[in-house]
């Protein structure tokens, strides 16, 4: 066995008998390369990723090739959501030298640290117009031997592309430091229209395969649609939804979402898990319900229903697989079992017609299966008939048929548990945790369920003990009982969302006074003056070669992103105008970019509608305060701020000199501390904002 059995990772625990003479990413592993002047390759991926177990079993359990790699190279596995750091340099360095990126990522540098070539997947034998892996070995390390000097400037070059790409998205172009700026609400028009070019109108989301939920582009067409009226937005939105809900992206048996579909239709999903893509998903669909609710029509009541339940399926999945009994999230389900891909939630009719008999026709019509399968012979479950539409073909009555196939899908779901099950990922991300807190938080409210914001604050409450060092920082994972690796910025910036959605089911004070130490630790640590952004990692951090900025929303919301949002909600609730101009500022700088891209910087783009259409303020005071606000917020309140109390609390901006008069509840409706005339009646409340 190989270093990486002492390693608390999954990942790299995977990789521990391997023949390969593996280092995790350690300052032994960097002295060695020195001290031999070999150089090294570092080699990235993640537990749950596919061809990284397929690359792993035709190479790197090879012994010939280990060989070769140890007699080479010093060699580095690194676990990229342990380290999204490491991951975010040579990623980019990937993507600058070969036009794309994924995973496995593998990296070759010099001992300082500085990459010279990178690559992802490469078979064991010439295919796929790559040569093998063991012909790219050999030629790297000829390289190295052969022509150092060229690798040292190939090292150079690519450092400082590194170094340049971190502003190009806040330098403006020379063509717009002659135009004038086009006023903020046709800035916004813009974002949507270029937005709206990439609509997938036959089967939403955007754009064609591989489809990723693009939740946060989901989010942004809710509120668009509130502040324009453009029901073009809001229907493109739900129809994406309902969409994804119907294909096999969405375990129609467990609940939760794969992480994407590989075809355009949402039938086929790449089946691992991952908490960050549920944690996104639920929070949309909270805001969905939310809106729905003031709809008065048969078919909104109808998707409010369904977005509802799927909610519910998809926090039981992650209470009953992804929950760690102290109340922490775990990353990620695999996608493989028994080493096939999809194994353990693929069915034959077959099966289905053993366990349901006579019932089995039914369920193969709502739920596509078919006797030749819909993807390599066998059945990916997805809703190919509409349940109500069924029931009308069939004279039966829709409850009945409801109730009947959520019976049918739990004897289903109670085979499939007997199968073998894919490999959990059991270690606890702060980041990934947080934005599973917010979800929880925003469910809580929506559908009225104490069980999920007691989810919430449990898990907020286990972040702030077991992932803070002795001096107060922030660590990044969480395994067995032992924190490790420094947080990055996006660590900060979710956890003080997540704080601030606790805030607002609980109105305890301590959550917001740990997401305002948080946020000055943040423009300690992170802060950059010459850009007004924040870096990726701290400025103590002395283990990576250069300091990024993390700027785009991928699969996860940047942290630069998310602090625009914890900026514009923590100005309003303490009165920070130095955070408030700050958003100004940072934002004014994006503005050319989020009209250009909207679609990779979809977190961005809500904080500009935010600035177009600034968050409410609402202080709740008098009797039943906390609850009244806790029932305000099931509606759609633009991400309104809310504070409320009992009393008159003189150390709350929001709530200072707002009484309640003769110990009536009153609510009072605010912009920039502007308040309207007190009102006494939640819908009179609901009609100010």
């Amino acid at each position: 066995m190989n270093r990486l059995q002492y390693e608390s990772s999954p990942y790299l625990r995977q990789h521990a008998h391997n023949p390969v003479d593996w280092y995790a990413w350690k300052p032994e592993a960097f002295e060695r390369a020195r001290r031999e002047n070999k150089p090294i390759l570092v080699s990235i991926g993640y537990s749950t990723c596919h061809w990284c177990h397929v690359m792993e079993r035709e190479s790197f359990e090879n012994p010939d090739i280990a060989a070769f790699m140890n007699e080479h190279f010093v060699n580095i596995k690194v676990d990229r959501e342990e380290r999204p750091d490491v991951d975010a340099i040579y990623m980019e360095a990937c993507q600058i030298l070969t036009g794309s990126g994924g995973w496995p990522l593998n990296c070759f540098l010099t001992p300082e640290g500085k990459p010279f070539y990178a690559g992802t997947y490469f078979p064991p034998r010439p295919a796929y117009n790559r040569p093998s892996w063991l012909q790219l070995l050999q030629h790297m390390a000829n390289a190295w031997e052969t022509k150092r000097e060229t690798v040292y400037e190939q090292a150079e070059r690519l450092v400082k592309y590194l170094e340049r790409n971190d502003n190009l998205f806040v330098e403006p172009l020379p063509s717009e430091l002659t135009t004038q700026p086009l006023p903020a609400q046709s800035a916004l028009e813009n974002m949507y229209y270029a937005m709206r070019e990439h609509f997938d109108r036959a089967e939403g989301g955007f754009g064609g395969a591989p489809k990723f939920p693009s939740s946060m582009a989901l989010h942004f067409l809710l509120y668009y649609y509130r502040l324009s009226g453009n029901a073009e937005a809001l229907e493109h939105a739900l129809f994406s939804l309902d969409k994804m809900i119907g294909g096999g992206i969405y375990d129609q048996l467990g609940g939760g979402f794969a992480r994407y579909a590989t075809d355009r239709t949402w039938l086929v999903p790449h089946f691992e898990k991952m908490l960050y893509d549920n944690a996104l998903l639920v929070s949309v669909l909270a805001d969905a319900c939310r809106l729905l609710q003031e709809a008065g029509d048969a078919r909104a009541q109808q998707r409010r229903k369904r977005y509802e339940a799927v909610i519910e399926e998809t926090l039981e999945f992650v209470r009953r697989e992804m929950t760690h009994p102290e109340g922490a999230f775990f990353a990620a389900l695999d996608a493989d079992s028994e080493g096939v891909e999809g194994k353990f939630y693929v069915w034959k009719k077959s099966e289905i017609e053993t366990l349901l008999g006579s019932d089995a026709e039914a369920f193969c019509a709502l739920y596509g299966v078919s006797e030749e399968g819909n993807w390599e012979g066998v059945n990916i479950l997805w809703r190919a008939v509409d349940l109500e539409e069924y029931a009308q073909l069939h004279d039966l009555e829709v409850e009945a048929l409801r109730q009947q196939a959520r019976h049918w899908r739990q004897r289903l779901l109670k085979y499939r548990s007997q199968r073998i099950r894919p490999a959990l990922d059991d270690k606890v991300l702060l980041s990934w945790n947080a934005l599973m807190a917010s979800a929880y938080a925003q469910a809580s409210t929506a559908l009225e369920r104490a069980e999920y914001r007691e989810a919430a604050v449990r898990n907020v409450d286990f972040l702030l003990q077991h992932l803070v060092d002795a001096n107060g920082r922030l660590l990044h994972s969480w395994k067995d009982g032992k924190a490790q690796h420094a947080a990055v910025l996006e660590d900060y910036a979710f956890l003080i969302a997540a704080l601030l959605d606790v805030w607002h089911i609980t109105f305890e004070q301590r959550y917001l006074e740990h997401a305002q130490r948080l946020t000055e630790a943040v423009y300690t640590y992170f802060y950059d003056e010459q850009t007004d952004l924040f870096f990726y990692t701290a400025a103590d951090q002395t283990d990576v070669i250069l300091r990024k900025k993390d700027l785009y929303d991928n699969a996860t919301p940047s942290g630069n992103s998310t602090m625009m949002h914890n900026l514009q909600r923590l100005s309003l609730l303490l009165d920070r105008n130095d955070w408030r101009e700050h958003v100004s500022r940072v934002l004014e700088k994006m503005r050319p970019t989020l009209e250009r891209y909207p679609l990779s910087f979809e977190r961005w783009v809500l904080a500009f509608l935010f600035q177009v259409r600034p968050r409410p303020e609402v202080a709740v005071v008098g009797p039943g305060a906390l609850q009244a606000a806790q029932e305000l917020q099931r509606y759609f309140t633009w991400n309104a701020v809310v504070a409320a109390a009992e009393h008159p609390n003189p150390n709350s901006p929001l709530l200072r000199g707002k009484a309640s008069e003769g110990r009536t509840l009153l609510y009072y409706i605010c912009q920039n501390y502007a308040c309207q005339r007190p009102v006494r009646t939640l819908q009179e409340a609901l009609t100010l904002l």
